[in-house]
């Protein structure tokens, strides 16, 4: 487990300092959540059009029930595990951009897991109707995750674990989702 954790630190410091300071303010605007507002408004109407009014209530709940368990999910998984966030680490000081900082402990990336689940859900439900959606889905979700890694707030395999925890819960919640409507 140490070489496991060895590695995620070197490519941590990698991937963290490829940053630079003119681009900062960029993701960590990618990092927070209002800057979406319009995205998450798309969606709101590609599933209204795609799925009608009366749907539109279902699925909203299961979208608000996904996140939900999604982001405290991954509050226990911080707290019963307690790894320190990079930005927490002293032995990683000075050796990394520390752009922002969280709260104690990084396991999983909540962010990667919201953003995951809501990328996952939203192609399963869309995928047949929209070809290409998918692509932009992901693209945003790798986004927001590699966000968490700039800023100095989560190792990879933390973005990594709750990307993957994330997918499974979209991909479940689809299915609920699908069995619910019909």
């Amino acid at each position: 487990m140490n070489d496991v954790l060895e590695i995620d630190r070197s490519v941590f410091l990698f991937l963290n300092n490829l940053g630079d300071a003119p681009f900062d303010s960029f993701w960590i605007l990618v990092s927070k959540t209002f800057i979406w507002i319009p995205l998450y408004i798309s969606f709101l109407y590609l599933l209204k059009v795609n799925f009608g009014w009366r749907n539109l209530i279902f699925i909203l709940v299961f979208i608000a029930l996904g996140v939900t368990i999604s982001d405290q999910l991954a509050n226990v998984f911080k707290y019963g595990i307690a790894r320190p966030r990079p930005c927490h680490e002293p032995s990683l000081e000075g050796l990394f951009r520390e752009v922002k900082c969280g709260g104690a402990y990084g396991f999983y990336s909540a962010h990667a897991s919201n953003t995951f689940f809501i990328a996952t859900y939203m192609w399963l439900l869309l995928k047949h109707r929209l070809k290409s959606y998918g692509l932009i889905l992901f693209l945003w979700a790798l986004c927001v995750a590699y966000s968490r890694i700039y800023l100095g707030v989560h190792y990879p395999l933390d973005v990594v674990y709750g990307a993957l925890v994330g997918t499974l819960l979209g991909g479940l919640f689809s299915v609920l989702t699908r069995r619910t409507l019909k």
